[in-house]
């Protein structure tokens, strides 16, 4: 007989720090463990009794073999797996009352689905599912799993730690994210709290830790994999947050509203027991600035995304704008194609900005210089970006605002500094190409970077900027990011200039004809 079952799940790591990013795969082993009394009992049938004990085992497993089959509602397929086994469905793809199942499989986060009784208790960090089971030994798990043969006694069925953050390959961040506890009990275990809050629809539980403060974090990490988690439930959620900070639900407090019709909770500090028939653990990431149509319910991408900020923001938008249109009326530059340089002060600041703005008008845009700060109201930004023809911005975080631009009619010119070609391709240039803007990346030449009078023209720093950034992310943020800035070779980049006017009045020719016919 077999003694009992248990699912191990190996994860497939990868090397890297910050700058790598990638979906984790794994293989689903099926462990066996046989009690080593049979073979000395039973030694001359063993043959007999290993094909017996194996159509039994296979009649016993089957239904849970068959769960996989299902896709739950994250509508994840086709991720976590290598091998030979055709898994069409992710892990946890369906789950019973009274479980805990936890999707490991994933590079970029992990995610644990709870469904029964939940009752949170933040003193402890821990969510409760009380569950009617009489503690058989296979759960529908796919991560740690507890073994219940020989402790009848233990009012525990199942415990599983979970940090919901989506950076879980950098151990530095993942330091300092909180760990939740959730722990299935018996229905009789002790006492079970009273519910202080009772909810009708289910949880979605995330920090907002990290890197939170850096705007490519926040929407990366967390405001865009919180839309492809929470998108399922028709804004019928709510936010469990760990790690709550009152500026980041204010500063996303226009966003959050199209998410959920409920306000968030703060996990740490509210005290009181609500209570859940359903909760989701973690937030599904796809990939830097993007959702993944093929992931998605409907096929959403990160054009729906974009179009859900454009419903975000508008109110506040228009109020904004209508001054603002009042104004470029009146000095009579409304039919010029407006470019917006979201200028950078100190490390990889554009230092012949004033020649640079005096270039562009000359070219025929009418121009605006944005200098954000951390302050600076996201509605304000949206309203010059979403109604900008041309953005440029040096390679750095600020370039996350180009998801406020118009997909199919803007152009994204990215500056490059040296030593900086992967992470300005993989964070902006990728991105901006998936939303539908016209992307020109401008990677610049040694005698535009201020580097080049700090080294010799044969010095790896200039020469091979790659053999570097190989060394580590300490020498391409000492070198790279904190110490450099940028003169741009006018007559150079001048062309880029020209190419982004000539698409633009393209697309407004194109757009003047449509109507047009119409």
């Amino acid at each position: 007989m077999v003694h009992h079952q248990r699912y191990t799940y190996n994860q497939l790591k990868k090397g890297g720090g910050d700058e790598e990013a990638g979906s984790g795969s794994g293989t689903l082993v099926l462990v066996w463990t046989n009690h080593p009394a049979y073979y000395r009992r039973r030694r001359p049938k063993l043959f007999s009794f290993l094909l017996l004990s194996l159509l039994s085992c296979t009649f016993i497993l089957a239904p849970h073999f068959f769960t996989f089959s299902h896709l739950y509602s994250f509508g994840v397929q086709n991720q976590g797996f290598s091998g030979s086994m055709d898994m069409t469905a992710p892990l946890c793809s369906s789950i019973s009352n009274g479980t805990i199942c936890c999707d490991r499989s994933h590079f970029r986060s992990d995610i644990c689905l709870m469904k029964g009784d939940i009752r949170t208790h933040s003193p402890t960090s821990s969510v409760f599912l009380y569950s009617s089971k009489n503690g058989d030994s296979f759960t529908n798990s796919a991560s740690s799993m507890v073994d219940d043969a020989g402790k009848e006694g233990d009012d525990e069925l199942q415990h599983e730690k979970i940090k919901p953050y989506t950076r879980k390959w950098e151990t530095s961040v993942m330091d300092t994210i909180n760990e939740l506890d959730l722990i299935s009990m018996r229905l009789n275990s002790g006492v079970r709290r009273p519910c202080d809050v009772i909810h009708d629809v289910p949880a979605v539980m995330f920090s907002t830790g990290g890197y939170t403060g850096n705007v490519y974090h926040e929407f990366n990490d967390g405001i865009i994999p919180l839309y492809i988690t929470s998108d399922q439930f028709n804004k019928r959620v709510v936010f469990v947050i760990l790690e709550y900070h009152n500026w980041w639900v204010q500063k996303y407090g226009d966003i959050l509203p199209h998410l959920s019709n409920y306000p968030p909770i703060d996990f740490n500090k509210d005290n009181q027991t609500h209570c859940f028939t359903e909760a989701i653990t973690g937030l599904r990431i796809h990939g830097e600035l993007t959702v993944d149509p093929s992931l998605m319910n409907n096929n959403k991408s990160i054009v729906d995304f974009r179009n859900l900020l454009d419903r975000a923001y508008r109110p506040r938008v228009k109020a904004l704008v209508w001054g603002e249109q009042a104004r470029e009326k009146m000095q009579n530059q409304a039919e010029r194609p407006k470019l917006v340089i979201l200028s950078r002060n100190g490390s990889r600041a554009i230092t012949n900005e004033n020649v640079l703005v005096k270039t562009a008008e000359q070219v025929g845009f009418r121009v605006r210089v944005l200098r954000p700060r951390p302050t600076t109201e996201l509605a304000k930004i949206y309203m010059e970006l979403n109604s900008s023809d041309a953005m440029i911005g040096v390679h750095g975080a600020a370039m996350t605002h180009l998801l406020f631009m118009r997909p199919g009619c803007s152009v994204f010119i990215q500056v490059i500094p040296l030593g900086t070609d992967w992470a300005a391709e993989t964070y902006y240039g990728e991105p901006a190409k998936k939303l539908g803007l016209k992307y020109i990346g401008y990677k610049i030449s040694p005698k535009e970077s201020s580097l080049y009078d700090e080294y010799d023209k044969d010095d790896p720093v200039l020469r091979d900027p790659s053999s570097l950034n190989q060394k580590g992310w300490e020498y391409t943020k000492k070198i790279y990011l904190d110490r450099q800035t940028v003169k741009l070779d006018m007559p150079r980049f001048r062309r880029r200039l020209v190419r982004a006017y000539d698409q633009i009045t393209r697309i407004h020719r194109k757009t003047r004809l449509r109507s047009q016919l119409q």
